[in-house]
C-alpha cells in the first residue's frame, strides 16, 4: 500500500485539496469492450489509469499541480453492439457527461482540462469545439495516448486494437489478466471490398464482428512485457511533459508572435 497520491483525486482528501491550487485536471476516458481472445474487457481503462497516474506523478514532481480524475469506463461501441458487454455510450451522452464535468471544474476555478482518451472509437474533437465555445473560462484539450507515439521503433507489427502494443502494455501492467500465448488470436482484419475504404480516403464505421475474426485488429504474437515497459515509459514521459508545460502556460497567451 502507498500513501494517498495528491495528484490522484480519488485517493486524496479535502484537507489536502482545499490548500492546493490545481492548474490542470486530467479526465481519462476509456471503454469496456472485447480485446481479442486474451486481453481483459477493461484494457483501455487499465491502461488509462496507469498512464495518467504515472504521468501525473512525473508532472507533480516537476512542480505541476495536476489533478487526475477517475477514468470513465464506457466509450462509443456502436459498431460492436452485437458483442456481449461492449457497453456503448453514444457521443451525445459523452457530451452531456463531459459538460457536467467541465461545469463542475469551471465553477471552482480549475483553469485547464485535458481529456485523455484511450479508445479509438471515441472521437472528442468536435465535442470539445462545441464545449469550448460554451465554457470559455476553462481551456480544453485532448490527448489520444496512441497518438503520442505509435512505437514503430519498438514493435514488430503495429495494429490498432489488442495488437502487439496493447498486449505488450498489458503484459507489463497486468500480466495476471492476460491469457497464455497459446490463447492469443492472430488479430487478422477482414478488409473492405471497396477500394476507397481500403485506401482510407472514404470512411464508414466498421461492423466489428464482420471486420475482425477474434475482435482483435493487429497481430500480437511478438508482444513482450519488456516492450510494454519501454513503450509505457515513453508515453508517460511525453504526456507528463505536456502536463508540465500546460500547467505553466497562460491560456490567454498560448501563441508565438
Amino acid at each position: 500500500m502507498h500513501p494517498p497520491r495528491p495528484w490522484i483525486i480519488a485517493e486524496t482528501n479535502w484537507k489536502h485539496v482545499k490548500d492546493t491550487r490545481y492548474e490542470v485536471a486530467v479526465l481519462p476516458w476509456g471503454a469496456t469492450e472485447a480485446h481479442n481472445w486474451h486481453l481483459p474487457y477493461a484494457t483501455d481503462n487499465l491502461q488509462n489509469e496507469a498512464m495518467c497516474a504515472e504521468a501525473g506523478r512525473l508532472a507533480w514532481e516537476a512542480g505541476a499541480k495536476v489533478a487526475v480524475l477517475p477514468n470513465i469506463p464506457f466509450g462509443v461501441q456502436t459498431g460492436q453492439l452485437d458483442i456481449p458487454f461492449c457497453i456503448n455510450m453514444n457521443p451525445s451522452t459523452q457530451m452531456a457527461v463531459l459538460e457536467d464535468v467541465i461545469s463542475s471544474l469551471e465553477g471552482v476555478g480549475i483553469p485547464k482540462l485535458v481529456l485523455f482518451n484511450g479508445h479509438g472509437g471515441n472521437d472528442f474533437r468536435q465535442i470539445l469545439r462545441e464545449l469550448q465555445a460554451r465554457h470559455p473560462r476553462i481551456f480544453l484539450s485532448l490527448v489520444n495516448w496512441y497518438s503520442i507515439s505509435n512505437g514503430q521503433d519498438i514493435f514488430t507489427i503495429v495494429g490498432d486494437h489488442a495488437d502487439e502494443r496493447e498486449t505488450s502494455l498489458m503484459l507489463h501492467l497486468h500480466p495476471e489478466l492476460v491469457l497464455p500465448e497459446t490463447e492469443w488470436g492472430p488479430g487478422i482484419d477482414n478488409l473492405w471490398k471497396i477500394p476507397a475504404m481500403r485506401q482510407k480516403w472514404a470512411w464508414a464505421q466498421r461492423a466489428w464482428s464482420q471486420a475482425t475474426n477474434d475482435t482483435g485488429s493487429g497481430d500480437p504474437r511478438h508482444s513482450t512485457a519488456e516492450k510494454g515497459a519501454q513503450y509505457f515509459q515513453r508515453l508517460t514521459t511525453q504526456f507528463a511533459s505536456y502536463l508540465t508545460d500546460l500547467a505553466a502556460a497562460d491560456p490567454a497567451n498560448l501563441y508565438e508572435k
